[in-house]
């Protein structure tokens, strides 16, 4: 058996043209690296919009944050001198920050004092999804259940959901051009970002409510429910989603489905890197609708508003910052520059 260290030299390192430092990662650790850096960099206007944005966010979840203020204060104070100081890791730390920024917020919530959220929609989305489609496709797909369907319906939506990301953003950092991983953290956080702050905004009651209370007004005390991954615990005799969902800190987090979103999202990254295997990512997307209405998760109009919502900033993600492939190019290792799209060279009405 060969080497690992052999594989990867051979496979991937050999690409790498003589003389070309492109892809190399900094593997400094010295914080005085960061601190002249930040120093001798530029800031344009996109950057103070990126992150005054966040630390808002960030600044509300602290506060929000249910833990005495010194304990926070020490706890971030550390997690920023850890991960953001060393230039080693805040190479990826520091891109990844829409991606934390929105868990941060996600978690925190249900810690938000019920007095300042908005009612919670029950009527606006069936109604909505009986005008577009005719009918409430959900209790449709839902309306017979088999343990095939179950498991069929379990692995994009309770398993792969969680794991893929991580799969993508190796590939795109192996395959793409250098810094390509960079721009899917930047569109996959704030696609997630926006979207729970809709939730936050707009929380909507998922299927399964309907189902268990039919129109009856929702209260922020009630318990959020795991509508068909409950089945998925009967058939493994094991605890995995029942309570998780029970007791999600956004259990009124039907529009927009982030499931959808982060689907989508994972597609267009693929495509952009492997256009050969489309169709193949595009079946994995309607896999992952199926599933999402099947369990009672989501009508079919939250996954259309998480699709938009994800092809939206995919698009201002592809056009500002993402670099272009080089079909010639089989890995990161294998580019000597970086190209990315000329907006006004793509404009059908500009004049030459």
């Amino acid at each position: 058996m060969m080497n690992p260290v052999k594989l990867f030299n051979y496979y991937f390192l050999s690409e790498k043209p003589p003389g070309s430092t492109i892809s190399d990662l900094n593997l400094n650790f010295n914080p005085k690296t960061t601190f002249s850096n930040l120093k001798n960099y530029k800031f344009k206007f996109n950057d103070f919009l990126h992150f005054t944005f966040l630390s808002i966010v960030l600044v509300f979840s602290f506060f929000v944050l249910p833990v005495n203020f010194f304990l926070k204060f020490c706890f971030f104070f550390l997690v920023c001198c850890l991960f953001f100081l060393p230039p080693i890791l805040n190479q990826f730390f520091l891109p990844a920050l829409p991606v934390l920024t929105w868990v941060f917020l996600f978690f925190i919530c249900g810690k938000i004092p019920n007095q300042y959220r908005p009612p919670i929609s029950v009527k606006i989305l069936p109604s909505i999804e009986t005008i577009f489609y005719g009918d409430n496709l959900s209790d449709v797909l839902a309306s017979k259940t088999y343990k095939v369907l179950d498991l069929l319906a379990w692995l994009p939506y309770g398993i792969l959901h969680f794991s893929i990301p991580f799969v993508i953003a190796a590939l795109v950092f192996i395959f793409g051009p250098p810094t390509a991983v960079n721009s899917f953290a930047f569109a996959f956080g704030y696609m997630n970002l926006f979207g729970v702050l809709i939730q936050i905004l707009f929380p909507a009651a998922p299927p399964w409510y309907k189902l268990i209370n039919g129109l009856n007004p929702a209260n922020y005390s009630m318990n959020g429910n795991p509508g068909g991954l409950q089945r998925i615990d009967q058939i493994l005799g094991i605890d995995m989603y029942t309570s998780t969902f029970t007791n999600a800190p956004v259990p009124f987090g039907a529009f927009p489905s982030l499931h959808s979103g982060c689907a989508t999202m994972n597609a267009l990254f693929l495509s952009y890197i492997f256009p050969r295997f489309k169709p193949l990512w595009l079946s994995y997307l309607c896999w992952l609708w199926w599933s999402t209405m099947y369990l009672t998760h989501h009508y079919f109009v939250d996954l259309m508003a998480g699709s938009v919502l994800s092809y939206v900033i995919f698009t201002y993600t592809k056009y500002k910052m993402l670099p272009t492939i080089d079909n010639s190019c089989f890995c990161r290792w294998s580019y000597t520059e970086l190209n990315y799209i000329n907006i006004s060279h793509s404009d059908p009405l500009s004049i030459n």
